[in-house]
């Protein structure tokens, strides 16, 4: 029976960011192994932004300019909502699966309300819901969440639905049942180790096409870890680290081994012929470095690709880096986010030091890795000089890019609840992406000087202080700011990028 159920999962997703999510490469191949039919409906293909995000990205200095047209890719010329009847229609879905993040909560819900007519029952997942329960399943057109990871709650939903038995148990569930919401207990978290193989199968073959360095590279994006040791406040990874211990089902930051993924990564490598590696891992250094040493010896053995991977600067060795180095790693990523040690400690929960810092990219530096650096303003309490300490840690070192995003205090994070006590936030505003966040109700400094700050930001990193009345006026939205903001892009160009 189970080949002929079909599940339909909808994944809104920011416009033109191709970062293939994880969470439905695992979701679709746990259910195909079951027999179950999968497909997808996909909106990063469709244009509902004024500009995406990686244009958004471009145009503020922050990644070199690059076109995805060249690979063929370009924006779908009919209406997502639309298609999105069309494909429910064409496909019939048994059940339909929506997976959510906060920014994207609003066209997901759009989409399902174009759909409202079609019976089947609709489960939402991801980490906004699992935060946000109440609110998801409080839409009309929600008929269940998932709370916390779904590979084996949904299979169990998909059988016993196929054989029309009572699914209303089925643990990690919440499930609206004759008027009232059934609120069951979560099940023990998943070996990781047990889950199938990645597949992105469900996905146009050109959402491996993915940006790096101003170029385009098939790109495969590699689970080895789930969860993350520490504890950013704005972070929503302790929030679903304290749940899963609190329940009682397992340790949420968890690894797999390193035969597993070795065996996972040839398997993609044949199947996809992919030319460069993502490792999604939060922080890729955190591990002892004979882990590290074992892990790339079998890496160069038998996969070599060219990859990038995340990781914090006071995971950072000589020893850690000459293995990347060996690896074959050709970028990293490494969060900066605030350049004052004091408020970076107290309100971040980031504990090290600017020295520590520079020295670490220094060693990166010194094996000739490119690295992008990641640095949020606009924080609870922020002030102008605050960024201006966050602006001189990048001048003291020589990033390949670098990232200014604006803080987003996403509902599950411990800043959230702070910016609300504050008065910073009311409970029902909602966030933007990254490289917008939300205006905070405070007086320290204003939403519009934070952005006139973003959008300089690069110029005030790399340009000598003696360009900085120029980059003043560049701040400014206005047509003598904005004049001056394309000359000092363009000179950024010739001499910065």
């Amino acid at each position: 029976m189970s080949k002929n159920f079909r599940v339909l999962f909808i994944y809104p997703n920011t416009e033109m960011a191709t970062l293939v999510p994880i969470n439905l490469s695992v979701l679709a191949p746990s259910l195909k192994d079951k027999g179950f039919q999968v497909d997808l409906f996909d909106t990063t293909y469709y244009k509902w932004e004024e500009v995406n995000f990686e244009q958004k990205k471009v145009e503020l200095l922050q990644i070199k300019p690059f076109s995805y047209e060249e690979k063929g890719v370009h924006y779908k010329g009919s209406d997502m909502h639309e298609d999105m009847v069309k494909k429910v229609n064409e496909y019939k879905p048994h059940l339909i699966g929506i997976t959510m993040v906060e920014d994207t909560f609003g066209l997901g819900m759009s989409l399902l309300n174009a759909i409202k007519d079609y019976d089947a029952p609709v489960i939402a997942g991801g980490v906004f819901t699992t935060f946000c329960a109440d609110e998801v399943i409080g839409n009309e057109n929600v008929d269940m969440v998932c709370i916390g990871e779904g590979e084996e709650a949904l299979v169990e939903l998909c059988e016993k639905m196929c054989r029309n038995e009572d699914y209303s148990n089925v643990k990690n569930l919440w499930v609206k049942k004759n008027g009232t919401i059934i609120k069951n207990p979560m099940r023990q978290l998943t070996d990781l180790d047990k889950i199938p193989f990645i597949d992105y199968d469900i996905f146009e073959r050109k959402r491996l096409y993915r940006p790096m360095q101003g170029k385009i590279y098939t790109m495969i994006h590699v689970e080895i870890d789930r969860g993350c040791p520490y504890n950013c406040t704005y972070c929503e990874a302790p929030h679903l680290r304290d749940l899963f211990r609190d329940e009682g089902v397992g340790t949420y930051h968890r690894n797999k081994s390193i035969n597993r993924v070795i065996e996972e990564m040839r398997y993609l490598m044949e199947k996809y012929k992919p030319d460069y590696i993502n490792f999604n891992s939060e922080t890729f250094l955190a591990k002892p470095v004979s882990k590290l040493k074992a892990f790339a010896e079998e890496y160069k053995k038998h996969i070599g690709l060219p990859f990038w991977c995340q990781t914090r600067p006071d995971t950072v060795t000589d020893e850690k880096i000459k293995i990347l180095k060996d690896m074959n790693c050709q970028n990293t990523q490494f969060g900066i986010e605030h350049g004052n040690e004091d408020f970076r400690t107290k309100v971040l929960g980031r504990r090290y030091t600017n020295k520590q810092m520079v020295d670490a990219f220094k060693i990166v530096e010194k094996y000739g890795i490119a690295y992008t650096v990641n640095n949020i303003i606009g924080f609870p309490d922020e002030t102008r000089e605050l960024v201006f300490d966050t602006i001189n840690v990048n001048r003291q070192i020589n990033p390949t890019t670098m990232n200014v995003y604006f803080f987003t205090p996403y509902k599950g994070t411990r800043l959230h609840q702070y910016c609300i006590d504050k008065g910073h936030l009311d409970k029902d505003d909602r966030v933007r992406q990254l490289l917008d966040g939300v205006p905070l109700k405070m007086d320290s400094i204003s939403y519009q000087e934070l952005k006139g700050l973003q959008r300089t930001f690069p110029l005030y990193a790399k340009m000598p202080k003696d360009m900085f009345d120029k980059i003043e006026i560049a701040e400014r939205f206005n047509e003598e700011g904005d004049e001056m903001y394309e000359k000092l892009k363009n000179i950024f160009y010739e001499k910065y990028f």
